[in-house]
């Protein structure tokens, strides 16, 4: 016998909105985002114009130059940022496993993307970290945001973003920005409040004020903990990125949605593989650079 055989009706189903009541405010809903993109379409075609522009370049740039060219650069970059041939011989060995595998093309338009999504979320996340760092009230107001941003999952970013911008790279872009950007915000937060209050009272003595505080004290010695931000913001935007494939992104994420889609289990490992590469090499870089300006900072205020 079921419980709900003696106890009254109410106990058993959860009182609801009725389903007449909902249909309606979803309708109203989404016919008001249909009428803002409507009314303000041209408005939206201009703001994201610079981004589709810069994303279009970069990728001409990294596709379009001679490979050698591109993989020197990447190596002297790896090489001044880790001060670790270990890494640097294993960013050779990975990208010249990818360039043979025939993923060179798909690869560069996944650098694009990375590296514009990551470069828009340091000019998002670093002033709004140093906002929250500077108010507690600001810090109350924009954590509950970044929770939810941070526990949202990835597929539901792309609603909006749809609904508003529409198909094609720069929404695709938008998305992988806003699943990415939370980790800079907290960390550049985290980094400038950890800084010594001692540190800061001998600053208040020599008369600094609050700006020069601010960029001669703080952030230098915050900035081992912001680059974990942007190793973090990096990773984030290559998770994104085979999710915002969905949505007009191409490069290696598209390529990994077909091979989810075909089943094809050696091209989905080989593009796998891949994103895996360039997360490593981002990864093992950012950490390196972010120890050596730890080094330094205990060096000089040690």
């Amino acid at each position: 016998m079921a419980i709900c055989d003696f106890v009254p009706g109410i106990l058993c189903k959860f009182p609801a909105i009725s389903d007449q009541y909902i249909r309606d405010a979803r309708k109203l809903i989404d016919d008001g985002f249909k009428g803002l993109v409507r009314e303000y379409g041209h408005v939206i075609d201009a703001v994201t114009a610079p981004l589709q522009w810069f994303l279009n370049y970069l990728e001409r740039l990294f596709t379009n130059s001679p490979w050698i060219v591109v993989l020197m650069i990447m190596l002297a970059i790896v090489y001044l940022g880790s001060r670790s041939l270990r890494i640097t011989i294993g960013t050779a060995v990975g990208m010249l496993l990818i360039g043979m595998s025939g993923l060179w093309g798909d690869t560069m338009v996944t650098l694009a993307i990375v590296t514009v999504a990551t470069l828009i979320a340091i000019v998002i996340g670093l002033p709004i970290g140093i906002l929250m760092a500077r108010s507690d009230r600001i810090q109350g107001a924009i954590n509950p945001i970044l929770d939810v941003m941070q526990t949202m999952p990835s597929f539901v970013y792309l609603i909006p973003v749809v609904v508003i911008f529409g198909i094609g790279k720069v929404p695709g872009l938008i998305a992988v920005v806003i699943y990415a950007v939370p980790p800079m915000i907290r960390l550049t937060n985290l980094g400038i409040r950890l800084v010594d209050k001692e540190v800061l009272e001998a600053a208040d003595a020599f008369g600094s004020s609050p700006a020069q505080k601010l960029w001669n004290v703080q952030m230098p010695l915050a900035l081992p903990t912001i680059m974990a931000g942007i190793n973090q913001t990096i990773m984030m935007s290559l998770a994104m990125v085979v999710v915002a494939s969905m949505v007009g992104v191409g490069g290696l994420g598209r390529n990994t949605l077909q091979a989810i889609n075909n089943q094809f289990f050696t091209f989905g490992f080989l593009n796998g593989f891949a994103l895996v590469a360039i997360a490593i090499i981002f990864d093992r870089t950012s950490q390196a650079f972010g120890k050596r300006l730890q080094k330094h900072s205990e060096v000089v205020h040690g």
